[in-house]
């Protein structure tokens, strides 16, 4: 499993958007899952999953991204699982590794595409 973690300013949806086209068009294998939103006065959540295959474990490997906004502040996590062929331990992270770095190379690309 790997994590990834953030709080930044930023537009909520256009943020939401952006991720789902650069993971879904990253990949030829890519796929969204499912998600689910809900807003609860001032805060708004979205949760959503990915999953693509691995080339390197030669398995699926799923992502799952919350994101969260408190009037103008967003928090967003990234969590991948999976991408491991051993029974009792993880011997290949590779493919997560990979996954999140995808993400965490998106979110940059967010970031400096609204610091102009």
């Amino acid at each position: 499993m790997a994590k990834y973690e953030k709080r930044l300013k930023g537009n909520f949806d256009e943020l939401l958007n952006w991720l789902h086209r650069d993971i879904t068009e990253g990949s030829l294998s890519a796929s969204y899952e499912d998600g689910s939103s809900i807003t609860m006065g001032n805060a708004r959540m979205a949760v959503r999953v990915y999953e693509r295959y691995s080339m390197t474990g030669k398995n699926r490997v799923s992502m799952n991204i919350t994101l969260l906004e408190v009037e103008d502040d967003l928090f967003i996590t990234a969590i991948t699982s999976g991408g491991s062929q051993a029974v009792f331990f993880k011997i290949n992270t590779l493919g997560e590794e990979a996954f999140l770095e995808e993400f965490i190379n998106s979110l940059n690309r967010y970031i400096n595409h609204r610091q102009g």
